[in-house]
């Protein structure tokens, strides 16, 4: 036991590094969305040049879905293992193309449309990536302690959270401002893409897993997509629980670089620190919040974090920008990272429960990617409705929103007991 153990240990390392490049990419986008604003989107206006920035950004979410119904078929057909090796190379592929593009000022048009190309591979990619590897952590954990391991997925989530936030401080110290905004904001892409050669080394290898192994029968894609379709009510309930971990996550993570700046006009140094304290505090919470679903369940801690984040998003936004500050934004962010981070301890398992075994990967990566097209579009939304009401809080009702779908699928997924084991693992 002990020895299968420390290899499990050694697996989730080389599973999740993915997941971290994945993560890292999407949050420098979100980072550095003003700059890459300025050097793809010029415009008179500031806010609409943004805000097609951050509709690109958004774009990415759009292929996701895409991405989980042909990624994820070929995963549950091929194998874990060769799936996520497949993801990784288009990941890269779509990373460097956003690296690389010269600007606007150079190329005209076709830098934006190829900056959106690379956004659309990233997402294509993206859409099966958190789910190949939460399937494969749920796969690979010992009896007992399935949520403890696929908290992980999202724990490395938050170690790109911090190492981008880290990142950010230190070229901000570095660099001047004017250097930042015509080419600084290019190095974080360019370090993505110089850590692909190792993540995809310690992938490659990955031992596909006895669960997957086991299986007599592999359905064929026309199998796999036929039998999704007869499960539609389980993926939409999946995509209603997803809503909420996916709108609170980009909006303490992505966003808040951006909302600190040009909402809260807070300077860059204090929007990063604030969001490394949120990375590191979703990577305490997460893996604890794993461990205690295994111990308590899933469904209550899903019930009391969508309640929480019902009752408590718009006050405390609203409280925020009354008087902002960096101690009232940390605050705040901290809150909200306590309520993701122990939503989603227990969402991530819970969705590979949930899910029949035939297309466990598909499954999973549809509802999440459905929910993620909306969640990831957070930081467009946000800007948005804040420009539409004037009410710089506003983003607190769409985290309110996500929050109740997130609650009444809860009740309508674990009104059935047989939903509370896995299916048939």
């Amino acid at each position: 036991m002990e020895n299968t153990r420390r290899q499990n240990i050694k697996a989730i390392f080389r599973v999740v590094g993915g997941n971290f490049l994945e993560m890292y990419d999407f949050m420098v986008y979100g980072y550095y969305a003003a700059a890459i604003a300025r050097t793809y989107f010029p415009s008179h206006d500031a806010y609409a040049s943004l805000l097609l920035t951050l509709l690109t950004f958004a774009a990415g979410f759009v292929m996701r879905p895409v991405g989980a119904i042909v990624l994820g078929a070929y995963i549950d057909h091929h194998g874990r293992r060769k799936g996520l090796i497949l993801t990784l190379a288009l990941m890269a592929a779509g990373t460097l193309m956003v690296a690389a593009v010269p600007g606007y000022a150079s190329i005209g048009a076709l830098a934006p449309l190829l900056v959106l190309a690379g956004r659309l591979l990233q997402g294509f990619s993206a859409g099966v990536e958190l789910g190949g590897v939460s399937v494969y952590l749920a796969e690979i954990a010992t009896p007992g302690h399935r949520g403890f391991y696929c908290s992980w997925q999202s724990a490395s989530q938050q170690v790109a959270v911090m190492f981008a936030a880290l990142l950010g401080l230190l070229l901000q110290r570095w660099l001047s401002p004017q250097a930042m905004s015509d080419w600084g904001w290019r190095v974080p892409f360019l370090i993505g893409c110089l850590i692909v050669p190792f993540v995809f080394l310690i992938r490659r290898s990955l031992q596909e897993t006895e669960a997957f192994l086991a299986r007599k029968r592999r359905l064929g894609a026309g199998e796999i997509y036929r039998s999704m379709l007869a499960h539609w009510r389980i993926v939409l309930l999946g995509m209603a629980m997803v809503l909420m971990t996916t709108v609170s996550f980009y909006l303490i993570t992505a966003y808040t670089p951006t909302f600190g700046r040009e909402v809260l006009k807070l300077s860059q140094s204090d929007v990063f620190v604030v969001t490394l304290y949120v990375g590191i505090s979703n990577l305490i919470w997460l893996p604890l919040m794993g461990a205690l679903s295994d111990r308590i369940g899933r469904w209550p801690l899903l019930l009391a974090c969508t309640v929480l984040a019902l009752l408590t998003a718009y006050p405390v936004l609203h409280w925020l920008v009354a008087k902002p500050g960096f101690d009232r934004l940390l605050g705040v962010e901290l809150w909200l990272s306590f309520i993701y981070a122990s939503y989603n301890g227990a969402l991530v398992v819970a969705l590979t429960e949930i899910m029949p075994v035939e297309v466990r990967t598909a499954g999973f990566s549809l509802a999440y990617s459905l929910a993620t097209t909306l969640g990831g579009s957070s930081l467009a939304i946000s800007q948005w409705l804040i420009h539409l009401t004037g009410n710089n809080a506003a983003p607190g009702l769409w985290l309110s929103f996500a929050a109740l779908c997130g609650l009444i699928a809860t009740v309508l997924v674990y009104r059935n007991p047989e939903r509370h084991i896995l299916h048939r693992a």
